[in-house]
């Protein structure tokens, strides 16, 4: 992104040049494995890219918070004594969601004026929203000047989508966001919050972005659903000796306690879940020895658990999904996170990109009426100060 062009948007809206603004930068993030686990204490394994979303930021002394976005028309002024208050269906829910952490926090909130500017595709999966909460808390904590650390800024963040924005979102899009390294897939446990970067050998191959260009809106979507059906199981399973999280149980102890579960349905939820975090496990260790074809295959049997257990992928990322396995090259291909629309990757030999990128747009769109677009993911660093 060119940041002098975002420096002139923002003199353009807000006048006086002789005060400049601080900028800041949060990723995207793409999980490579891992799906559906995070709020279940689960393990994941994402990574920040190189798309994100940009912050200028200005105090001022008059009483209002001003809020403007390079991909919105909504703008906002608002009274510092009205920052609480949602605004049904905007953007600004999610910055104002972090303040609204901030202030609980007892940080005085002073006048400001912040534009955003983003160049994740919005409603792609690829964690646009906490992309905007992560750079808002690293912003605040900077002009603020309250020290946090990252993992605490994660914490708020999620907090933040969960009480205001009223999204059950598990820590995982906010933790990589935060903590990426260049290079390196975060091992997180999402419960504990250990984690362990791992190099990310995947030499020889590309890492490409499928966006089906089918919009979700996640609050609106099954997500909360799935949540709900995860703690039912919980509660099912947890007959047979306490259970803090789905994830506490293997596979093996999972098969001796699902009679636990009466209901099919709530049962393949579970199912999902504790099988997905084996695949974690088995997918860390195949990065860690270099084993890619067998990686490869671990995001296949994620997608088709996502499919057929745990049924958020739907029509327009199975499609892809497929068309992706057909094309030479390919050793694996997956939906990436919450589904009901949104992105896919696949892990393509590098001399194979531009004929997969072309290939799979075509069979897609002929199936879907919707034309595709691609991304080429660079592994980058976490929210930061520019």
């Amino acid at each position: 992104m060119d940041t002098n062009l975002l420096l002139k948007e923002f003199y353009q809206r807000f006048g006086n040049e002789n005060v400049a603004p601080e900028l800041y930068f949060a990723p995207g993030r793409v999980n490579l494995i891992g799906e559906h686990t995070d709020y279940n204490g689960g393990y994941v394994l994402p990574c920040a890219i190189s798309y994100g979303t940009y912050l200028l930021v200005r105090r001022i002394d008059e009483p209002f918070v001003k809020f403007a976005t390079t991909n919105f028309e909504f703008t906002a002024n608002i009274a510092l004594s009205d920052l609480n208050y949602k605004q049904p269906g905007k953007w600004i829910n999610y910055p104002l969601a972090v303040i609204d952490q901030f202030k609980k926090l007892n940080v005085e909130i002073k006048g400001m004026e912040l534009l955003y500017s983003g160049n994740i595709p919005n409603g792609a999966g690829l964690s646009s929203s906490a992309s905007i909460e992560m750079v808002t808390a690293v912003a605040l904590g900077s002009v603020f000047h309250y020290k946090m650390s990252m993992v605490d800024m994660a914490k708020l963040s999620r907090r933040a989508e969960n009480e205001f924005v009223g999204m059950n979102c598990g820590i995982m899009d906010m933790f990589a966001i935060g903590m990426g390294q260049k290079n390196g897939a975060l091992f997180l446990n999402c419960r504990t919050y250990e984690y362990e970067v791992i190099p990310a050998n995947v030499a020889g191959y590309t890492l490409v972005i499928m966006n089906t260009n089918k919009r979700r809106g996640l609050t609106d979507s099954k997500y909360n659903e799935r949540v709900a059906e995860c703690q039912a199981a919980l509660k099912a399973l947890s007959a047979d000796g306490p259970l803090e999280d789905l994830s506490d149980l293997s596979l093996e102890e999972f098969n001796k306690r699902a009679h636990l579960i009466e209901d099919p349905i709530v049962r393949k939820r579970a199912y999902h879940v504790i099988s997905e975090n084996a695949r974690v496990l088995a997918a860390v260790e195949a990065l860690k020895k270099n084993r890619i074809t067998e990686f490869g295959q671990l995001m296949n049997a994620s997608h088709d658990s996502l499919r057929n257990d745990y049924e958020v992928t739907g029509f327009e990322l199975d499609t892809i999904v497929e068309e992706a396995r057909k094309v030479k090259g390919v050793i694996g291909a997956r939906m990436t996170g919450a589904g009901f629309g949104g992105c896919a990757i696949a892990l393509v030999k590098d001399e194979q990109v531009t004929e997969f990128c072309k290939v799979v747009g075509k069979n897609y769109e002929a199936k879907t009426g919707i034309k595709p677009d691609f991304y080429i993911a660079e592994i980058g660093d976490g929210a930061r100060k520019l």
